[in-house]
């Protein structure tokens, strides 16, 4: 018996021996902060309800700024990117108990062809990036899997995270999630089932 119990807190000691990486430690930081981000975009944040939601989104299309996208996230806006480039985003949230948590959006060029090395993944995500800093401050760092072949562009302020990635050869994806709600992995999981 003393053994067995040797043997976990052994285990335990040398698993949380395991060294921090900069978004574990981001992370714990800002979760801990006690500082609370709701904003998301033309006036949509975490929190509201999908009738707020749908009458805000309606008011944005009387005003021709959002349309009905034919893209499977349903809502279409086309943002001003710094490189003047037209880029398309597409986006619908997800709600636990009628309060809006997570936002999903997909961005594309809308000249984009393959071979066009004017309309490529990596001018693009900068593109992205650069949009989300003017929304949301500078701070993306990026993260990678131990082989470096997948990586993310991430900012960490309080409960918000937000994830950017390349998701196919032209498409970026960015994920708002609220921390407060579901944790990343989770939600990852989900992504990653739905494909």
């Amino acid at each position: 018996m003393i053994r067995v119990f040797i043997l976990f807190f052994a285990l335990g000691l040398a698993l949380s021996c395991k060294p921090k990486t900069e978004y574990d430690l981001v992370k714990e930081r800002e979760l801990t902060s006690g500082k609370i981000e709701e904003d998301l975009f033309l006036d949509i944040r975490f929190g509201m309800g999908r009738k707020e939601f749908y009458g805000t989104c309606w008011e944005h299309n009387k005003n021709g700024i959002l349309v009905n996208g034919d893209h499977y996230l349903q809502i279409q806006y086309l943002p001003k990117v710094s490189s003047g480039k037209s880029v398309v985003m597409n986006f619908y949230p997800e709600f636990e108990e009628d309060k809006l948590f997570f936002m999903p959006m997909e961005f594309g060029y809308t000249q984009w062809f393959p071979g066009n090395e004017e309309f490529t993944n990596e001018k693009l995500i900068v593109d992205v990036v650069d949009l989300l800093e003017s929304w949301y401050g500078d701070g993306f760092f990026e993260v990678s899997d131990k082989d470096k072949k997948i990586s993310a562009m991430v900012k960490i302020d309080g409960n918000r995270l937000i994830r950017v990635f390349k998701k196919n050869i032209n498409t970026i994806r960015v994920e708002i999630l609220d921390l407060r709600v579901k944790d990343i992995t989770e939600m990852t999981k989900k992504v990653e089932d739905a494909s």
